[in-house]
């Protein structure tokens, strides 16, 4: 069965006074997401988050591959990466670090790109994008933004529907524009920059099929 909302607000306001967003400083007693700087230090991985300077050591508990993907990303000349993922503190200690992050959940791993200062994570419920033709998709609770490369942005209301297999879509008609995005749990890598994320996404405008990948934003309760 399928569960519904219909989005219908005031949407270019909120749009348009988009605010950049500062992290909470990071809870080391609870399962959080964090955001943050992925280094590498005597071949193991060290987290930072956006909002402090402490140094956690990564350990994959959740099983996510993280430690595999960011590997392939620093094979390909990248210093620092930027990571988006879920975790627990333990009391635990390396050294050279403040701790231990054990890694549940992994959502976005990529070494170009807004990171830290991204003005509309906060916001967002889902950020997804493609390529070869270029589009963007931010949605957040109040409308749907459609960017693509030569043509005006499209705001629009939307009906979001979720299946029990995770998948979601997200689809309107309004303005004589037939569009829908849907978003499904699956590893995905862009295809020119090399981001990882965690959602597949395929956009279809009127008869036109588009594919890319997406993310979870700060508003999807995630």
């Amino acid at each position: 069965m399928r569960s519904s909302r219909f989005i219908l607000y005031s949407l270019l306001p909120l749009f348009a006074a988009c605010q950049v967003w500062t992290p909470d400083k990071t809870d080391l007693n609870a399962s959080t997401r964090l955001q943050g700087e992925l280094s590498q230090q005597d071949g193991k991985l060290v987290f930072r988050s956006c909002s402090e300077q402490r140094r956690f050591s990564i350990e994959d508990s959740g099983n996510t591959g993280l430690p595999r993907e960011a590997k392939t990303l620093f094979e390909d000349g990248a210093s620092t990466l930027f990571v988006d993922l879920r975790g627990n503190f333990s009391g635990s200690t390396a050294a050279g670090t403040d701790g231990k992050l054990e890694v549940s959940k992994l959502y976005r791993l990529q070494n170009e790109g807004a990171g830290c200062d991204d003005p509309n994570f906060k916001r967002s419920i889902v950020r997804a994008h493609g390529n070869e033709p270029g589009w963007s998709v931010l949605i957040n609770n109040q409308g749907l933004l459609l960017e693509q490369p030569g043509k005006p942005s499209l705001v629009v209301p939307y009906i979001a529907e979720g299946l029990p297999n995770g998948s979601t879509s997200y689809s309107s008609e309004a303005n004589g524009e037939k569009l829908e995005l849907w978003v499904a749990p699956a590893r995905c890598q862009d295809g020119m920059s090399g981001a990882l994320s965690n959602l597949s996404a395929e956009l279809r405008v009127d008869s036109q099929v588009m594919h890319g990948c997406a993310y979870p934003g700060g508003s999807s309760g995630d």
